[in-house]
């Protein structure tokens, strides 16, 4: 299988798993790096083993680069992946798409006419725990989904994060940070969703960062930081959500699927492992399900790897720009219906992602064949 030249353009936060897990696929080799302030790119080519630090004109001038992978803050994605595209490279972009519909359109119809890819995180859903709960659906384990609830519930960026002001901005928010893991996840397990209704609050108006590099900064709070959802999928099943900065603790469980045979507990959708816990009509007891499938550490970069399968294969791979684009859909959709207090018939859909073939973790480097 050949292997794919990647330029990572952004060598912010999320960017050292990223580095460090593509090296692990044997159809993809990291070739540069960029980034706005350049010595942070020299750092991360030097701790990395990188051959060539450089700007973003540099690397996509680079012909050899086959893909571009899109690290930037939310509200650069489309205009970088934009970018990309005009250079004639395929692009895999953190999660969110876009800032909208409008612009994730534009990066999609312009790949589209040049014959390029668009892929987009996150790619956790095509870990070990995940996709040992596809499985048991698609089983029929808990019989016919009926419903689903989702939990994101935390305190917010500003106490860890170095540079958090970015989660309170246009293309912030729980929603649109945390919110493609979930809806994901559920895409995943369910497919796509028919309609949506949404409400939202700004609970805290202002932020203080209590993080050591801007420690006592004040963050003005631009976007909702408490959104609950209810979900129409297209098979029946109905689902809510919740994903909120405005919550110091709680109990709720990350994911459940509710059948009409039982209860399936879904792992964290952020992470690749975790253990499923099922409860079906005849069990006393919740029991827990080993994992069936490969990608139980943290392998973000996962999905790029699938990207370069297809790209040489000519064929699809899982975490597309359609799925992709119909997550921030249902995403913009909850916000416009708490605006609007309407419920709100979503205009896109994808395809449920193809399950993940069995693997032992001694063939995750190559792991498509």
């Amino acid at each position: 299988m050949e292997r794919l030249k990647v330029g990572i353009i952004g060598c912010g936060n999320v960017s050292g798993i990223y580095f460090t897990n593509c090296k692990k696929f044997e159809n993809l080799e990291v070739a540069a790096c960029a980034d706005l302030i350049i010595e942070r790119a020299k750092e991360k080519a030097k701790e990395f083993s990188i051959p060539k630090a450089c700007s973003v004109d540099e690397l996509l001038s680079d012909k050899e680069i086959r893909i571009v992978l899109n690290l930037t803050i939310p509200k650069a994605h489309a205009e970088v992946n934009l970018k990309v595209i005009d250079s004639g490279k395929n692009v895999y972009v953190e999660k969110p798409l876009g800032l909208s519909r409008k612009e994730a359109k534009k990066v999609i119809d312009k790949a589209k006419k040049k014959g390029l890819l668009v892929g987009c995180a996150p790619d956790t859903f095509m870990g070990a725990g995940i996709q040992t709960c596809r499985k048991l659906i698609d089983d029929g384990y808990i019989g016919k989904p009926v419903g689903a609830t989702a939990f994101m519930m935390y305190r917010g960026h500003e106490s860890w994060h170095p540079d958090p002001e970015f989660f309170y901005q246009k293309g912030g928010g729980p929603m649109f940070d945390m919110g493609p893991y979930y809806l994901t996840a559920l895409v995943n397990l369910l497919g796509p969703i028919r309609s949506v209704t949404g409400m939202t609050r700004i609970t805290f108006p202002e932020r203080t960062i209590t993080s050591k590099k801007k420690y006592g900064s004040k963050i003005k709070v631009e976007v909702p930081t408490h959104v609950a959802g209810i979900m129409e999928f297209k098979n029946g099943a109905i689902g809510t959500i919740i994903t909120s900065f405005d919550v110091w603790a709680h109990q709720m469980p990350c994911i459940e699927i509710y059948g009409s045979e039982g209860t399936l507990r879904v792992p964290d959708p952020d992470r690749f492992a975790g253990v499923p816990i099922v409860k079906r009509s005849a069990d006393k007891d919740w029991s827990e399900v080993p994992l069936t499938y490969g990608f139980a550490d943290n392998y973000r970069g996962v999905g790029v790897s699938d990207m370069a399968y297809a790209i040489n294969k000519k064929g699809s791979f899982r975490p597309n720009g359609e799925l992709a684009f119909h997550v921030l859909d249902v995403m913009q959709s909850i916000h416009e219906s708490a605006k609007s207090g309407r419920k709100i018939k979503l205009e896109s859909s994808c395809e449920k992602p193809k399950p993940m073939p069995a693997v032992k973790p001694e063939q995750e480097s190559n792991w498509i064949l």
